[in-house]
């Protein structure tokens, strides 16, 4: 009885902190990144090794290859004048090879369009597009797009034939915030006048961050005389240098707000910038997202429903009631067995032969006393069994 008693007195505090987990920890469900370098030929290999590492890290960090979107418009690893076919570096020590084995490119060459790569933003896809090429995300998607080639004033190049502007960019925004298409939204760009390409954005819930302000040009970091040309840019190497020092797994605490500060003019040869005032609490909100609610992969987290909470608030209140029940029969049977035990005694040994002469009496009272046991058996197992429940789910919401 005690312990029915505190399962039944724990039971609604289980149920509200269960519900308030759902609700709370519901709205981020996953990561998704898409990474896009937009400029071709032999000159321009840095731009592929800034988008490779980028991918490299995300990867590191838990992103699967399913929610990873990568643009490569050029395949440096097999251009004949790669002294090291088949590898692509971004460092001049060649320590780490970010092509290696286990790559997936999802747009190449001449996929990599303005036109793709808007649809694949927005989702405006004719029907037959398999969905490794698109951005399956919805509102509880946090989305780390990052973009590098050649651009100028409110435009970024893609493979020297066309652009993309920053009113392109702001309207296809636009669109994923009213389809419901993200949670929050990291943009971050390495190119010359990076800044300028954020100056147009208006849909909430971005934060964007680039390497240069207007009529300033991004530099590159160093060269592979082996290689013959730049292997890294400058800004993407600083940022890559925070993430492998100081982002070292998903637990990290590490917020965006350091990887801002981190940023060097000294170093990076150019003023980097940030624009916050498009994210829900501004610059306040924004400095204390983790880098790994953009950069890792979410972790024990399921997608609830609105049914799906009311469903799991009426399981347990079900639960409740079931136990309440149980309690009440639980109490009935002890009581009757009390009374039995009282009679027994009263009798005394001398009666026993009479009361066993009292067959049917005597096997009322074994009766009575199995029931009680057996009712004790029934509330146990379907306490365990709510408790494991409990468990289950409270597994299933918690972060």
């Amino acid at each position: 009885m005690y312990f029915l008693n505190l399962i039944s007195g724990i039971l609604p505090f289980l149920l509200t902190l269960a519900f308030y987990n759902v609700q709370t920890h519901a709205a981020h469900t996953s990561n998704w990144a898409v990474l896009v370098s937009t400029s071709r030929f032999w000159f321009n290999y840095r731009h592929l090794s800034n988008t490779l590492s980028l991918y490299r890290t995300v990867k590191r960090l838990g992103i699967p290859d399913s929610q990873i979107l990568l643009l490569l418009p050029d395949d440096m690893a097999c251009n004949p004048r790669n002294a090291f076919p088949g590898t692509v570096y971004s460092n001049a020590d060649r320590h780490m090879d970010l092509y290696g084995t286990n790559i997936e490119v999802d747009y190449r060459g001449y996929e990599v369009t303005v036109e793709n790569f808007i649809r694949l933003l927005t989702d405006r896809w004719e029907e037959g597009v398999p969905a490794s090429k698109r951005l399956l995300t919805d509102e509880g998607s946090n989305i780390l797009i990052y973009m590098t080639g050649h651009g100028g004033n409110e435009f970024l190049k893609f493979q020297d034939s066309e652009e993309i502007s920053s009113w392109d960019l702001a309207d296809a925004f636009s669109q994923m915030r009213e389809k419901g298409r993200y949670n929050e939204m990291l943009f971050m760009i390495d190119t010359c006048q990076a800044n300028t390409l954020f100056r147009q954005f208006y849909a909430d819930g971005v934060i964007a961050t680039g390497s240069s302000e207007e009529d300033e040009s991004s530099y590159s970091h160093h060269a592979d005389n082996d290689v013959g040309v730049a292997v890294i840019d400058r800004w993407t190497y600083y940022v890559l240098e925070f993430l492998e020092k100081e982002v070292t797994g998903l637990n990290s605490d590490k917020t965006l707000g350091d990887l801002f500060d981190s940023y060097d003019v000294e170093k990076i040869h150019s003023r980097p910038g940030v624009r916050w005032d498009l994210f829900p609490g501004g610059e306040e909100a924004g400095r204390s997202r983790r880098v790994v609610d953009f950069f890792g992969n979410v972790q024990g987290v399921e997608v609830q429903s609105g049914n799906a909470r009311e469903e799991l608030q009426k399981d347990l209140e079900g639960l409740m009631r079931l136990v309440e029940e149980y309690q009440e029969f639980a109490a009935a049977q002890e009581k009757n067995q009390t009374l039995m035990d009282e009679v027994m005694v009263q009798r005394g040994a001398g009666e026993k032969a009479q009361v066993q002469v009292q067959d049917g009496k005597m096997t009322s009272s074994v009766r009575l006393k199995k029931d009680a046991f057996s009712s004790r058996q029934v509330a146990g197992a379907v306490v365990l069994a709510g408790l494991a429940s409990l468990w289950y789910f409270g597994s299933k919401i918690m972060v």
